[in-house]
């Protein structure tokens, strides 16, 4: 998708150099309550405990977990949040098909990512290998698509605190879990607090940052509840991306008048809007 389409994240087109495309496989859910989760790849036992503490309940409220596939605090991010059905997007500094996820053990993740509704999403083309220059390229993106940015453990020199300044550079709120400050990890959080991101101790603490406490009804609200089964077949075949009713009839199998009575109704409940042209899009 390119940056003109209605699909194309709402909150990375706000960022300074937003990627003038994006490669998608999944579904890319376009709602904004996005938060980006990193951290050290060398990750504690703790690191772990505190990701899976945080991340599984903003998951389970509908809180979608950003983060960018590697090994350490990003997997278990992602993990924690396909536990209790959540979606997540992975965001790559290499090409989305499966020889080139990075690292290799993690193309299964990839896979399970999208599987459960969720995405696997990169700037670079198909066939792009990863280098040391298209990571922290990608980490301005796992930030401008998100609300914030939690880190829960980061060494000094760390991806995860480029991820942070990225945020802070977009105007966008940055969270860090407090460390044993005898730890190696600690050094990236710890400084982080000292000059003014957040400090987190729960998961409540973030929504309440991001004035997000009602989240589950925000989403509930938003949904389009279909009112019979023809509905809940166009429905399926609708997005923010205008589509021809000729492709609704194919795509529904259901004919020609009960296709355009269903969308005429549709469109007074809200539901639908017509474009003109006989081009439809959801009403919301």
């Amino acid at each position: 998708m390119i940056k003109d389409d209605a699909d194309y994240p709402k909150l990375l087109k706000e960022i300074y150099d937003p990627p003038f495309c994006l490669f998608v496989k999944g579904k890319l859910k376009n709602d904004g309550y996005n938060l980006a989760v990193v951290g050290t790849r060398k990750f504690s036992n703790y690191g772990k405990q505190i990701t899976e503490e945080i991340v599984e309940p903003l998951a389970s409220q509908g809180i979608t977990i950003v983060s960018g596939l590697a090994y350490g605090i990003d997997g278990i991010a992602h993990k924690a949040t396909l536990e209790v059905g959540g979606t997540t997007i992975a965001v790559l500094g290499s090409g989305i098909n499966r020889a080139h996820i990075f690292p290799k053990e993690h193309a299964r993740l990839a896979e399970e990512i999208v599987e459960k509704g969720g995405a696997v999403i990169s700037e670079y083309p198909p066939g792009t290998i990863p280098t040391r220059y298209t990571f922290p390229r990608r980490n301005r993106i796992v930030a401008g698509m998100s609300l914030g940015t939690l880190v829960i453990e980061a060494p000094e020199e760390s991806g995860a605190l480029i991820t942070a300044q990225c945020a802070l550079d977009n105007g966008r709120d940055v969270f860090a879990v407090p460390q044993n400050i005898n730890s190696e990890n600690s050094v990236g959080p710890n400084n982080l607090i000292k000059n003014g991101a957040k400090l987190i101790t729960n998961y409540q603490e973030i929504l309440e940052a991001l004035n997000l406490q009602e989240i589950k009804n925000f989403i509930d609200n938003k949904q389009i509840i279909p009112d019979s089964p023809i509905e809940e077949k166009i429905l399926n075949c609708l997005s923010k991306e205008p589509q021809h009713v000729d492709l609704i009839i194919k795509e529904t199998k259901l004919d020609s008048p009960t296709v355009n009575s269903n969308l005429t109704l549709m469109e007074m409940k809200g539901k639908v809007k017509n474009l003109g042209g006989m081009m439809y899009i959801l009403g919301r």
